[in-house]
């Protein structure tokens, strides 16, 4: 596997008692399933408060080349941090934020989170040194059992539940979110967006997915290295919000592929659709 898509891609130690698993099916890690589609409408006005967000936000040109381009970021994409003593540390991998009921929810690659010690910072649309939403910890992290006991490629899928300090309102609230799908068809076009450990801004292309085996798919790109893994696999994005579909996280066969230009993910079938639904019942 290449060293740029698993948590070995970044130097944070590992075991820690805050990641042992329980038995059963499903593993909540730390203190964690959906039907085809799930869309939660933010209330208490939030919808627009999201919405001034986003307008705000310049994403930049996302590439149809062969190769990832800079972009300035986008609201409910972001960075996974280390952290300690309340100072972050390095950045080393890529969350999104989905919609969920409690609108607290976002979703990785389950390696990235798997024997990382220490506290999990996630700063959405983090760009040039900047927290344009604000610092949100991961309280709870939720893989399947399956990932568990072998580190399952096809699992390779984790949820994490975010809290902010001093603050009460979801982070959904606060950048929006991307509608969680599974059972999606293998070819369709996507947008992939990661953050490389080499660099403080996201890359992001557009190309079209492919099943190369059972249960994987594919994206055909150049230039995602180390940290990228967790980006998602964005589907029917909205130009105007940034938002769309997420149908897989880098991540899966290889732990995201062996090099920068080939990239992976798990197919996203019930057992993702059943560790949903667990984290959003908060188990």
């Amino acid at each position: 596997m290449r060293t740029r898509r698993r948590s070995r891609r970044h130097a944070a130690s590992r075991a820690a008692a805050w990641f042992s698993r329980p038995s059963g099916r499903l593993s909540v890690v730390g203190t964690l399933t959906l039907g085809v589609v799930v869309t939660v409408t933010p209330a208490n006005g939030a919808a627009s408060d999201i919405a001034t967000h986003v307008a705000k936000a310049f994403r930049g040109a996302v590439s149809n080349s062969q190769n990832a381009q800079a972009i300035s970021g986008t609201p409910a994409v972001g960075a996974l941090f280390t952290s300690s003593t309340g100072k972050l540390g390095s950045h080393f991998c890529t969350a999104s934020v989905v919609d969920s009921p409690h609108g607290d929810l976002a979703v990785t690659a389950a390696h990235c989170v798997t024997g990382t010690s220490g506290t999990i910072v996630f700063v959405p649309g983090y760009h040039s040194g900047a927290y344009p939403y604000g610092q949100w910890t991961v309280s709870k992290v939720y893989v399947d059992q399956a990932w568990s006991a072998s580190s399952s490629e096809n699992d390779d899928v984790a949820f994490l539940k975010l809290v902010q300090a001093g603050s009460n309102l979801p982070i959904e609230d606060v950048t929006g979110a991307e509608t969680l799908a599974t059972r999606t068809a293998a070819k369709q076009q996507v947008e992939v967006i990661g953050y490389p450990d080499t660099s403080d801004q996201p890359i992001a292309c557009r190309n079209w997915t492919s099943q190369p085996m059972s249960d994987q798919l594919e994206f055909d790109c150049g230039g995602y290295t180390d940290g990228t893994s967790g980006g998602p696999f964005l589907a029917d994005v909205n130009v105007a919000t940034g938002q769309g579909v997420v149908v897989g996280v880098i991540g899966g066969y290889q732990q995201g592929g062996f090099t920068p230009a080939i990239s992976y993910s798990a197919a996203f079938g019930t057992n993702v659709s059943s560790l949903y639904d667990t984290a959003v019942a908060g188990g």
